[in-house]
């Protein structure tokens, strides 16, 4: 059989878990690949670190590139991360003519025009399935699955940390500060948390999705992005009682020649099946105009969930090569020819539900003044609710809408925060239900 050479490039924690995969399930790899497949070098800025995987020294650099200029070396595997060295090494490896699989989400959806059309350039292939949900082999059922679909919408909880902490918010009543050091003590968000609970990492992942689904350009920019870090126990606890969840969740439609692209703390009812999620666990919905709505549901990150994702791509290439073919599965889905730009609709122009709380005064005429404000900007409400009093003398005013256009709830709670009679801004979350009303 023929060998395949892999470099790797990041010894890591996922880094790590793609060389244990390699050599543990290596008799595996080779009976489902039809060729020998052997890990030829890793390159690291530190190779002394105990990873508890025995690894001949051999094999060990300190010289990326030399990993990336080696001829021997069939496949190059990118864990470093970041959009420097990254990025250099990538495009390096690609003007050599070696296939590259990588899992780094923040480089694709910020450079990955570029990257993809080098190795169009090139002929040569780019993998990375475990860029945007781990395990979950979302890009494969996308490029290969559901190829005979025209993608309709796409929605997910794409970030483990987020669901993590707004599943503490729920379990145990805890505020958002609380349920991120739970968190981190327990691994499962960094120091920095700003690119999980502000909702880039999931827009990264989502950026990508949406080029993908729709073959379109990536476009990262124009995605809008809220994150979590003002959710509150009360706002949890409302949600329950109406019959809803909140999840922070990448949401992208194709609708009249545009885009919807957006991340933000999203309410969703308990049929939903994204509501039942929780803990860690990621998951996305596809809506195809055959198949209809599919489920996708797994680990999004973490050593051996990642790196199974990694090692699948590996697999994909290490196929092609030996059939001296390349490019078979388009690398966006679609024909680069066919791959433009696509044209992302502005968020003032989203018509969706909403929830508002207001910290509303206890005084008479408060209701009218805020259902006038609302009516003037043809906002329509379901439902109000004004549940205990508090001491202080505000009160917390609930209500649901209609379908309304966020421009008009926009202009509305600038107007309503305004108000002497409202002590705090206004809290709006964006509901997705199927309701048409």
């Amino acid at each position: 059989m023929k060998t395949i050479h892999v470099g790797l490039l990041g010894f890591g924690t996922v880094g790590s878990g793609v060389v244990k995969l390699l050599l543990q399930n290596r008799d595996v790899l080779d009976a489902r690949t039809g060729a020998v497949i052997r890990l030829k070098a890793v390159a690291d800025i530190d190779i002394e670190r105990d990873r508890g995987i025995a690894v001949d020294p051999a094999l060990l650099t300190t010289d990326a590139c030399a990993v990336v200029d080696d001829p021997d070396i069939d496949i190059v595997v990118e864990m470093i991360g970041g959009e420097t060295i990254a990025r250099e090494l990538i495009l390096r490896a690609l003007t050599n003519g070696k296939p590259v699989v990588t899992a780094n989400k923040a480089l694709l959806a910020k450079h990955g025009n570029a990257v993809f059309a080098q190795a169009a350039q090139k002929g040569v292939d780019l993998a990375y399935e475990a860029s945007i949900g781990g395990c979950m082999p979302i890009v494969k059922t996308i490029r290969e699955s559901l190829v005979g679909n025209r993608i309709q919408a796409m929605s997910g909880i794409l970030n483990g940390t987020c669901n993590y902490i707004l599943s503490k918010i729920s379990d145990e009543g805890i505020r958002f500060e609380a349920a991120l050091a739970q968190a981190q003590a327990g691994g499962y968000a960094e120091a920095d948390p700003t690119l999980d609970v502000e909702g880039l990492d999931a827009a990264h992942k989502l950026a990508i999705l949406t080029a993908l689904g729709y073959g379109g350009k990536i476009n990262f920019d124009d995605i809008y992005i809220e994150g979590i870090s003002k959710i509150t126990p009360l706002d949890i606890a409302f949600a329950e009682q109406f019959g809803y969840r909140i999840k922070l969740l990448a949401i992208s439609k194709y609708r009249d020649g545009a885009v919807e692209a957006r991340v933000h703390p999203t309410m969703i009812p308990f049929d939903n099946l994204l509501s039942n999620v929780n803990g860690t666990l990621n998951a996305i919905t596809v809506s195809g105009d055959a198949v209809g709505d599919i489920l996708l549901y797994g680990h999004g990150a973490g050593m051996m969930p990642t790196a199974s994702a990694v090692v699948s791509d590996v697999v994909d290439i290490a196929r092609n090569l030996v059939s001296h073919t390349s490019g078979r599965v388009p690398l966006l889905s679609y024909q680069m020819d066919h791959v433009q730009p696509l044209a992302i609709r502005p968020l003032d122009e989203i018509v969706t539900h909403y929830y508002f709380r207001f910290a509303a005064l206890d005084r008479p005429g408060v209701l009218s003044a805020i259902s006038g404000i609302l009516g003037k900007h043809d906002i329509s409400l379901r439902s109000v609710h004004q549940k205990g009093r508090k001491t202080e003398g505000a009160v917390p005013v609930v209500m649901f809408t209609h379908l309304a256009r966020e421009s008009h709830v926009r202009s509305a709670m600038s107007e309503i925060a305004a108000l002497d009679v409202v002590s705090a801004d206004p809290m709006v979350i964006r509901i997705e239900d199927d309701t048409d009303d």
